[in-house]
């Protein structure tokens, strides 16, 4: 097992990672910027660092200061929960050329499922359903992607290769829209991710947002631990997810899960991932890889009763999976909303001190935060401050008690998204299950 491990990262995932290295027996080394020097797992772990300014290029995303920051610590690895450097094969390469250790897979991998393209290649070897698309990149050539999208059918998406965060994508509903739109995305793809390569896909209208997550042991070993529902999303950034998504038959899921499964044998994948799906008409279409842990895991965790982190923990160590597929029994269900520092009609992200925090409490009910009373949200990074989970032996009473404990939580001091979140889980189409991605923009009329 590792001994010491620093983690590259702050907030809430930061706090749930110290949690498993603690219950592991695996001491911690914290690394802050300035700002973040009150922080909760600063305060536990055994030993932190200062590794620059509140800016995130000149802290978190400081490849050579987090490195430092290992060597002068003696650990034996460092974990980047997500976000950040998570996904960075850089990163991965240069921890990994120090002699250290990088809790998530290969900087090949990361490499590979970064590029939407060639993950979409590695995936659809595997036997992975994928959209209709170009399948690979769109070239000089016109005629081709005029013959390509008429073949396809409209509306199409433009998508860069190197794109996230909901940047990087355009709907083209008509042919004379295409070629101009075309050249846009590969312009915008260029500016915000230099790489301006751009891939051509059937637009779905109405899917839901699935996943499967996965758990590799880097030996050509792998298991799923089923599927979460994350359709409630503004601006293709989540707001609430389940566990598991609610109205797709057990034939639907088994099949598409084997494919994943198939995937990861196929690359010998190391740690834990998420394969994330458009589902529409009875019909999954892979839409991309994350190869780190999800903000959303713990609803997965949850219905396992698998702990994802410790996971990571001990494969990194370079032990086996610590169960078998014939082990994963799916039992309940499972929310998560996603507490953020904004207005909650503006969006508008709202620092501030928390004059009071309280959590709530009772069965069925997990608080991932670092908040505590007192603290001030710095407005340097993301506004994520909690994620408040439920459980139930049925979807009704796991919601029931979403609503409940949404409604004990007590942030004072500053706005939070709480009312929003209070008004989803009693949304009456959310309640019945199966939203699609537009549903929450539909509804926010935005």
């Amino acid at each position: 097992m590792l001994e010491k491990v620093l983690i590259a990262n702050r907030g809430e995932i930061a706090l749930r990672i110290l949690r498993a290295c603690k219950e592991l027996n695996i001491k911690t080394v914290a690394v802050h910027s300035v700002a973040d020097k009150d922080l909760m797992h600063v305060r536990l772990a055994d030993e932190s660092v200062c590794i620059g300014p509140p800016s995130p290029t000149e802290s978190y995303l400081n490849i050579p200061s987090i490195i430092s920051a290992m060597e002068v610590t003696d650990a034996d690895a460092v974990h980047p929960g997500y976000g950040f450097l998570a996904e960075n094969a850089d990163f991965a390469e240069q921890v990994d050329n120090s002699g250290f250790v990088f809790i998530g897979p290969t900087s090949e991998t990361i490499r590979l499922m970064g590029d939407k393209v060639s993950a979409i290649a590695v995936m659809r070897d595997a036997g992975v359903p994928t959209v209709p698309g170009s399948n690979g990149p769109l070239d000089d050539n016109k005629d081709r992607t005029l013959s390509l999208a008429k073949e396809i059918g409209y509306p199409v998406i433009i998508k860069a290769a190197a794109g996230g965060g909901g940047r990087g994508m355009r709907v083209v509903h008509n042919e004379a829209a295409l070629l101009k739109a075309v050249y846009v995305t590969q312009t915008e793809a260029k500016s915000f991710f230099g790489n301006g390569v751009v891939y051509l896909e059937k637009f779905l209208e109405n899917p839901r947002h699935v996943e499967i997550q996965v758990i590799g042991d880097g030996q050509g070993e792998a298991i799923h631990l089923g599927d979460r529902d994350c359709s409630l999303q503004r601006r293709h950034q989540k707001v609430l997810e389940e566990a598991p998504a609610p109205g797709i038959s057990d034939k639907a899921r088994a099949g598409v899960a084997e494919t994943c499964i198939q995937a990861c044998k196929n690359l010998k994948y190391r740690g834990v991932g998420t394969l994330e799906f458009l589902y529409e008409a009875e019909s999954f279409y892979f839409i991309e890889m994350n190869t780190r842990v999800q903000v959303e895991h713990p609803v997965t965790e949850m219905v396992t009763g698998i702990d994802i982190v410790k996971e990571q923990l001990r494969i990194a160590s370079g032990e086996s999976l610590s169960v078998a597929q014939s082990d994963i029994k799916i039992k309940g269900h499972s929310f998560e909303c996603r507490i953020n520092a904004e207005d909650p009609t503006t969006f508008l992200p709202c620092p501030g001190r928390v004059n009071l925090f309280h959590a709530p409490g009772g069965n069925g009910i997990r608080v991932d935060s670092h908040l505590y009373s007192g603290y001030s949200v710095p407005p340097h990074y993301d506004s994520l401050i909690a994620k408040l989970i439920s459980y139930g032996d049925t979807r009704e009473q796991a919601l029931m008690r979403m609503q409940n404990a949404l409604d004990e939580l007590l942030i004072d001091g500053i706005r939070s998204n709480i009312p929003l979140q209070r008004d989803l889980v009693r949304d009456a189409e959310f309640q019945k299950g199966g939203v699609n991605i537009h549903y929450l923009e539909h509804k926010l009329g935005s």
